[in-house]
């Protein structure tokens, strides 16, 4: 981790003069790269890959800490992922439609806060794109997570299509699908979190699971859901997830709170968009807690949002994480912060270690 930290992350940051998306784009190209090089690959992958198998909603994954949507929205280098690590990957989010998203600059970093800020706006190729690129990609060597949003240009009343399109495109390629609603760069996206909505959206997907899986076992579908939800509104939400047989929750996305962020990087911190990175560590960490509580540890939950050290992966699967996925945590600490919390994992089940009750108020 020093290495990185004192090596590598500052020719990082250096890159495109300070601009973080410059910097993201320059190294999905490297690791773009290194996905194309099979035996490269293989030997990293021999190399980096700590074995911890779990198997969760039926998928065998070889071991649970995972890439975080948002890091690779388009599939570019998902070879790299296992090279790296990671024992499965999210990609996404990706729309129905090919979109620029929001106007650059787009992405800041706060480096006293080990934290970000993006408005992204749901920026990728779209879901064609994204089916036609791992139809011709080799096979991953985990499990793959997609990823599917709201199309921006694409009104509230008529998101549950936008959706269903990009599912029906992208499911023979997924092992799970992630369904985003708590974004909160695309406008009333957070919309869909209600219950009403919400039911129409999962009842919808979950039929079409059904009907695409054709007698088989659907793939499982998640639920992101935002940080800022109150804990009586998580609960509606959960209700609406168990009636329409939703597989689990991935909590949580960024935030819209600036708690917790250094007062020298106030100015940053006042862009809009969402917030991630270390002030999300205890948010939503209590969060998967609340959850876990609540579903009396039946619903399985990926923990994501503040997994910035292997002890914050392991206080993640204490409070009842299933899984965990890393994206700021890579940034900041570097790939050994992957291997490292797969290790604490493996520990931590030896001991058969049990989730803490909640504190949350």
């Amino acid at each position: 981790m020093m290495l990185y930290q004192k090596l590598a992350r500052p020719v990082l940051f250096r890159v495109g003069r300070g601009d973080a998306e410059t910097a993201h784009e320059t190294t999905l190209r490297w690791l773009s790269r290194l996905s194309a090089q099979r035996q490269t690959r293989n030997a990293l992958i021999k190399l980096n890959q700590v074995s911890a198998p779990v198997t969760v909603c039926g998928i065998p994954f070889p071991n649970p800490v995972g890439l975080a949507a948002g890091m690779d929205k388009n599939g570019a280098a998902i070879g790299a992922w296992p090279a790296l690590g990671f024992g499965f990957a999210e990609i996404g989010t990706v729309t129905a439609r090919p979109q620029p998203g929001n106007p650059r600059p787009r992405l800041y970093r706060m480096p006293k806060s080990e934290a970000f800020v993006n408005r992204m706006g749901f920026n990728n190729d779209g879901a064609q794109a994204l089916a036609a690129r791992l139809a011709a990609a080799p096979p991953v060597n985990c499990p793959l997570g997609i990823s599917i949003g709201k199309s921006k240009d694409v009104p509230l009343e008529a998101a549950v299509e936008d959706y269903l399109h990009s599912m029906r495109t992208l499911y023979p390629f997924a092992d799970y699908l992630a369904v985003n609603v708590s974004s909160p760069n695309t406008p009333g996206l957070r919309r869909l979190q209600d219950a009403e909505a919400l039911g129409q959206l999962l009842g919808a997907l979950t039929a079409e699971g059904e009907r695409i899986a054709a007698g088989r076992r659907p793939h499982p579908v998640f639920v992101k859901i935002a940080p800022d939800l109150t804990e009586s509104a998580i609960g509606q939400l959960l209700e609406v997830c168990h009636a329409h047989g939703v597989s689990g929750v991935i909590a949580t996305n960024t935030t819209l709170g600036r708690d917790g962020v250094d007062p020298d990087e106030g100015a940053v911190a006042a862009q809009p968009g969402g917030m991630s990175g270390r002030p999300l560590t205890a948010v939503s960490r209590e969060i998967v807690r609340f959850v876990h509580r609540e579903t009396a540890g039946r619903m399985p939950i990926i923990g994501s949002g503040g997994v910035m050290t292997a002890a914050d992966a392991e206080a993640m699967f204490d409070a009842g994480a299933s899984l965990v996925q890393i994206y700021s945590g890579l940034v900041y600490g570097g790939p050994s912060v992957v291997r490292r919390s797969v290790r604490r994992y493996k520990r931590r089940s030896a001991g058969h270690r049990a989730p803490q009750a909640s504190h949350r108020s």
